[in-house]
Order: structure tokens, then sequence, then C-alpha cells
């Protein structure tokens, strides 16, 4: 029972300590907010809308039912694409920080596909798969591919070989190489490239969506313009980075504070 109360009262700190910590990035959002209010008051709503009005019209788009079918539609394409780029790009990446070979192969393709523009890709997507789910899917897969490979790369490289001969002359079980010593130090490299992704993967669909879909946030982000309404096209930039905010601090946040305790322990 006394394990049970321990345990328990360690998550509710941990939790606390999390839910404080968000002070930080609040105020940021809150500067942000405040900066954009002055740009608004000089610009005007015309040219640029504050966040106040924006809100507004994105609470609107939501009652009317406008908004929910084209972020899901977005969502959908994001999490095909980046979740096929986190298992092809961290399976390939771990396997090739295994080798020598492979990771000194593989490096010059890497930079390749860093530096190739997301719009190349999008034109090249257009012509092999046409105007359809699988463009923007394609899209965000092939943009996300290297940052993931490189993280799970530079993991699997960097691991200290003196601790792993230490571990494996004391015979550690396996299962305690795997969980605390392998996996806590190639997470270390992974989650910052799978946030870099998710943000990546939010830019590229939404532009993979206004060039080659009639549906989705960067379709509606089409509409939005060619009727030079912008307090709409910034509701739906709101919308995007308010499900980028969510997914990062509510997913992968919490998994990064989880993986790292050993970083403060």
């Amino acid at each position: 029972m006394k394990v049970f109360f321990r345990t328990l009262f360690a998550g509710l700190l941990s939790t606390l300590n999390y839910l404080w910590s968000g002070w930080g990035a609040l105020a940021s959002l809150l500067l942000f907010c405040a900066a954009w209010e002055f740009a608004a008051g000089v610009y005007g709503p015309l040219i640029l809308p504050g966040p106040v009005a924006t809100l507004e019209r994105l609470t609107e788009m939501f009652d009317s039912g406008m908004a929910l079918p084209e972020l899901v539609i977005s969502t959908r394409r994001t999490l095909y694409g980046l979740g096929a780029a986190l298992l092809v790009g961290t399976t390939l990446g771990l396997l090739a920080g295994r080798s020598l070979t492979a990771a000194t192969l593989s490096r010059p393709l890497i930079t390749l596909l860093l530096g190739m523009p997301p719009i190349a890709w999008l034109v090249l997507a257009m012509l092999w798969f046409g105007m359809g789910d699988a463009t923007p899917v394609f899209t965000v897969f092939i943009a996300c591919l290297p940052i993931i490979f490189a993280g799970a790369m530079q993991g699997a490289r960097t691991l200290d070989n003196q601790l792993r001969k230490v571990a494996q002359a004391y015979r550690l079980p396996w299962l305690m190489l795997l969980t605390d010593l392998y996996f806590p130090h190639v997470m270390s490299f992974l989650i910052p490239a799978w946030i870099t992704a998710l943000g990546t993967s939010w830019k590229v669909v939404v532009m993979a969506e206004l060039l080659s879909t009639a549906d989705g946030v960067g379709a509606a982000l089409a509409v939005s313009r060619s009727q030079l309404d912008t307090a709409t096209s910034l509701a739906w930039v709101v919308a995007v980075l308010g499900l980028l905010l969510v997914a990062e601090y509510l997913l992968l946040e919490p998994l990064k504070r989880r993986v790292e305790r050993w970083r403060v322990e």
C-alpha cells in the first residue's frame, strides 16, 4: 500500500511540475498575441485582423460546421504521411546507425533529401499521383523522412561504447539493456527529430492541399485568398497551429519528459 501511494504521489508531482512548466509557453504565446494586436492596430483589419477578431471568425467557422471536416481531412493526410515517415525513417535510421558503411553511404543521400525543396517534391507528386490524397501524403512522407532518419541514425551511432561494455561485463539482462541503456539514449535523439517532423508535416500538407486538392485546410485557404478574406485565412492558420501545439505539448512533450527523466535524476 505504501508503494502504491508513493507511486501515486510521484505521478501527481510530475503532473503538477509539467503543468507549472507550461506557464513559460503560455507567456510566450501571450507576448506573441500582444505583438499581433499591436500590428493589427497599425495596419487595420483589412490587412491584418487582430487575434480577437480571428478567434471570433474561427468560432463562427466551427459553429457553422465549415471548419471541422476540413481539419479532419488535413489531419488524416498529415497522420498518414508522418506515420509512414516515422516508421520507415526510424527503422532505416537505426539500422544505418549500426553500420559505419551504411551511415557513410547514406549521409550524402540524406543531405540531398534535406536540401530538396518540398515544393519540388509536390510538383513531382502531382505528376505521379494526380490531384488527390496520395499527393499531399507522399509530399509529407518524403519531406519528413530525412529528418527522422538523421535523428535515428545519430542516436544509434553515438551510443557510448564504454557504457555498453560495462553493461555487457556485468551481464545485464537484455531487457534492462534495452529499457535502461539503448532506449533512453536513442529516444533523446528521436523525439527532437519527431517534433521537427511534426511541424514540417503540417506546413507541407497545407501547401500541398493549396495546390493539389479540392478539400482540406489548404484548399480552404485558397478559397479565402481568392475572396480576399483575411480573417478567414488567419482563422485557418490559427486552427492548424492549435492542432500542432496540442500534438506537441500533449503527446510528444510528456513522452520526452518521461523518457529523459535520467537527465535530472
